[in-house]
């Protein structure tokens, strides 16, 4: 189920492609991590749009943007549709993109799709994550079950720990 689970700092990053929706991509367009060669990527997993710790996630990055590096590469992933990320991204006003991955590739890949249990019921969903990527595509800061409220912040300083010197 979680073949790859065991990621860590220093790894390269796995391979991705998807619909990338809002920020430059408007209505939607297929991005792949080889496509941001040189710059740092960061991937934000969570579980759903409109949710509200996913909201409150989203409204930091949004509230932090102009003190983000223009270079990185920001992107929110959840397995939500592409048509309820542009929704979200509409409602929320987010200058970011999101990811769609409804065939759970990339959750899986990255070793974020997991066994969740609320209310005593288990089920399957993505766990809030946050890979950093470097411009040489190697994860550079990884953080599991990040704090929606705290997640803005922890963005900025791993962008500024790879920053080029």
């Amino acid at each position: 189920m979680n073949e790859k689970a065991g990621l860590s700092v220093g790894d390269k990053a796995p391979k991705f492609r998807a619909l990338a929706v809002g920020g430059e991509y408007g209505a939607g367009r297929e991005v792949a991590l080889a496509d941001f060669s040189g710059s740092p990527v960061v991937l934000y997993f969570y579980p759903k749009d409109a949710t509200p710790g996913c909201t409150a996630q989203a409204c930091g990055l949004r509230d932090s943007w102009s003190e983000l590096p223009t270079n990185a590469h920001i992107f929110g992933i959840s397995v939500d549709s592409a048509a309820s990320h542009e929704k979200f991204i509409a409602k929320y006003q987010l200058p970011f993109p999101l990811l769609s991955d409804p065939e759970k590739k990339i959750v899986t890949a990255y070793g974020v799709w997991v066994e969740k249990s609320m209310y005593g019921k288990k089920y399957m969903g993505a766990e809030r994550s946050t890979f950093v990527i470097d411009g040489r595509g190697q994860i550079s800061a990884i953080f599991r079950k990040v704090k929606p409220e705290e997640h803005a912040a922890i963005v900025q300083q791993a962008l500024r720990d790879i920053a080029p010197r």
